[in-house]
Parts: C-alpha cells; sequence; structure tokens
C-alpha cells in the first residue's frame, strides 16, 4: 500500500478522535458537526465542479468528508477499515449515474 494512504488514514482517525473530545467537551454537538460535513459536502461538489469530475473523481473529494461523518455515527473503536467499508456501501448515486 502506498506510504501516502496509511498517512491519510491516520490523519483521519486523528481528525475523529479530536471531533470526538470536541463533543465529549461540549464545544460542539454531534449534530452541529454533521451539518458542517453535508455543507461542506455540498460545497465541494458545486454544479460547476460536479460537471468537470468523474463519478471516481467526486468520490475521492468526498471521501475524507465521509469517513468524518461515518465516524460520528459509529462507537469510538470503529476502525478505518471499517469506516472506509461503511463509506462505500452507503454512498449516494450521483444523478448522472441513474
Amino acid at each position: 500500500m502506498n506510504t501516502a494512504n496509511l498517512q491519510l488514514e491516520g490523519l483521519y482517525l486523528a481528525l475523529a478522535a479530536v471531533n470526538r473530545a470536541l463533543i465529549d467537551a461540549g464545544v460542539v454537538s454531534t449534530e452541529q458537526l454533521d451539518l458542517a460535513f453535508r455543507k461542506t459536502e455540498a460545497m465541494a461538489m458545486g454544479a460547476e465542479r460536479m460537471n468537470s469530475l468523474s463519478p471516481a473523481e467526486r468520490d475521492a473529494v468526498c471521501f475524507p468528508i465521509r469517513v468524518l461523518q461515518t465516524a460520528l455515527e459509529s462507537p469510538e473503536t470503529a476502525d478505518f477499515t471499517e469506516l472506509a467499508r461503511t463509506v462505500g456501501m452507503t454512498k449516494p448515486r450521483y444523478n448522472d449515474q441513474q
């Protein structure tokens, strides 16, 4: 496996842990983070960009956002493989894939 991929896995897990710590400390709610992730994905997939990317490229852009969002809904013991599998199984189809 590419070393950069392993570094990104670690980064995603670290960010998920920071998110969990912020929730536990009462700094932010799960709902607030979920809304922030939804807004971020919507911005990333704006109409102009959506037309210029393939479905695989769209998934690549959205993957980190979806992993962090999925981690919010998962038990604290969820590992990266489990999170990535869930993202893959629950990702929506795009209008041009229907």
